[in-house]
């Protein structure tokens, strides 16, 4: 499980074509890996990755075909959000992100508005009924609120500090985001609608 507090960004340096996906080797930035271990778990712009190897300052994941058809950012030499896996005792400053995305959103508006900036994503349309106002989302790994809805389409305040410490300076309208919707809202669907699809 991940919170959605970005740690740092890094960026992929190699990437091998595997016959059924591709092998990463990405440059961790400022990201401590000193206690990272083989087989710990790192969230790359919102996916869970498990980590085959590393060194003072890269580690490498191995990304199946499933994966990489159904996210953004993890075929090419891009830059990443990276979030280490939480330990029990750590504080939950974001909101529970599993690393699983639910589909791939489309940037629409990113632009400033005074201080901040305002995102504009249109989501897939399957999604939109878990997308609520003021309500969670994970947007390439990043935890954050939504302002308004309507439709599939929602936007996001984002602070300075924000676009600063992520991916997001680069964001245009046109850019694909990948989009984890809140896990609480999942449960709740399938708690509704259960009992009527026995």
């Amino acid at each position: 499980m991940f919170s959605g507090i970005i740690a740092a960004t890094g960026k992929i340096v190699r990437v091998e074509q595997r016959e059924k996906g591709v092998s990463l080797v990405i440059d961790a930035g400022t990201l401590d890996l000193g206690d990272v271990s083989l087989g710990d778990s790192i969230a790359c712009s919102g996916v869970c990755l498990t980590v085959i190897a590393r060194d003072k300052n890269c580690f490498s994941v191995d990304v199946s075909r499933e994966t990489l058809d159904c996210t953004v950012g993890l075929d090419g030499q891009s830059e990443l959000n990276l979030e280490k896996a939480l330990c029990l005792s750590d504080r939950l400053g974001g909101h529970l992100v599993s690393g699983h995305v639910d589909g791939v959103g489309e940037v629409l508006k990113f632009e400033p508005i005074g201080e901040s900036h305002e995102l504009v994503i249109r989501a897939p349309q399957a999604l939109a009924k878990y997308i609520a106002r003021k309500g969670s989302i994970c947007v390439d790994g990043v935890s954050l609120t939504t302002n308004t809805v309507k439709g599939a389409e929602f936007s996001i305040n984002l602070i300075p500090h924000t676009v600063e410490a992520t991916t997001f300076k680069r964001l245009k309208p046109g850019s694909r985001v990948n989009l984890e919707v809140d896990l609480i809202a999942r449960y709740v669907e399938r708690m509704l609608t259960a009992e009527s699809n026995m």
